[in-house]
């Protein structure tokens, strides 16, 4: 008999920056597998709750969270909403990001690179803090961060954006083993240029030229992202950790 029960059901997952883009996509295939799923936004409460409606109406579990996820306070007040409301967090995947500015380094500022600096590595620190208790306590734990494919490809103007994904990269292999003990995983999911509506002004020759040099021949989308973040959440992948896996169709292969 083939069993069709979903790999994550009971299990409770915070998705930061869930409302739009790759983390409304990553928050429904999380949902899909049967993850009770925090949905996390900063300000824009109209699309949290447009997000919101269609994510549950998609049958799936899950209650939305206002957080400023670079704020040490703000984040324990978020945990303990969610661990309130939904249940001890079993999964974390900080998702949100800022600006990315593309600057010649005498153009840029330490603030810059500060608040890169601030949501890659600060926010993942401080939220994998708040919930490695719990974790711990249950010996399981699945925690996956957003990376970049430029740590690889060390795109030009870009400084401060790919010294915070490198530092996080670093970091996530560091809590690996760290972890690992525990039964918690930290992998890290790294890919290349997604379109999402951030770059509904990218013009269409940019699209092309960057598919251009994609060796599978087209852009990847939010659910490739999505699909790869729920498989180091199953519980068939608890022998995978430290690992960084990229998502661009080839463009950096290892």
């Amino acid at each position: 008999m083939v069993n069709t029960q979903k790999p994550l059901l009971g299990k409770v997952a915070l998705v930061t920056g869930s409302t739009t883009g790759l983390g409304l996509a990553i928050a429904e295939e999380l949902g899909a597998q049967g993850a009770t799923v925090a949905l996390n936004f900063h300000s824009n409460l109209d699309r949290a709750e447009s997000a919101l409606d269609k994510y549950l109406s998609l049958g799936y579990k899950g209650d939305l969270f206002k957080s400023n996820i670079c704020n040490e306070g703000s984040i324990k007040e978020l945990v303990s909403d969610i661990e309130s409301k939904l249940g001890p967090i079993d999964i974390l995947v900080p998702n949100a990001t800022g600006p990315q500015p593309q600057l010649p380094i005498e153009e840029y500022t330490w603030e810059i690179y500060q608040e890169l600096i601030d949501f890659f590595i600060k926010s993942p620190f401080l939220l994998t803090q708040s919930v490695v208790p719990q974790m711990k306590s249950k010996k399981w734990g699945r925690i996956v961060n957003i990376g970049s494919e430029v740590v690889e490809t060390a795109a030009p103007n870009f400084s401060a954006y790919v010294s915070a994904k490198g530092g996080q990269k670093s970091w996530s292999q560091s809590m690996a083993t760290e972890l690992a003990p525990f039964g918690i995983t930290v992998n890290l999911v790294s890919p290349g240029w997604i379109p999402t509506e951030r770059h509904a002004d990218i013009p269409q020759d940019a699209l092309d030229s960057y598919k251009s040099t994609v060796p599978v021949g087209r852009l990847g989308v939010p659910q490739d992202v999505a699909k790869a973040v729920a498989y180091l959440c199953d519980p068939a992948s608890s022998f995978i950790t430290g690992q960084t896996l990229c998502l661009n169709g080839g463009r950096s292969p290892s």
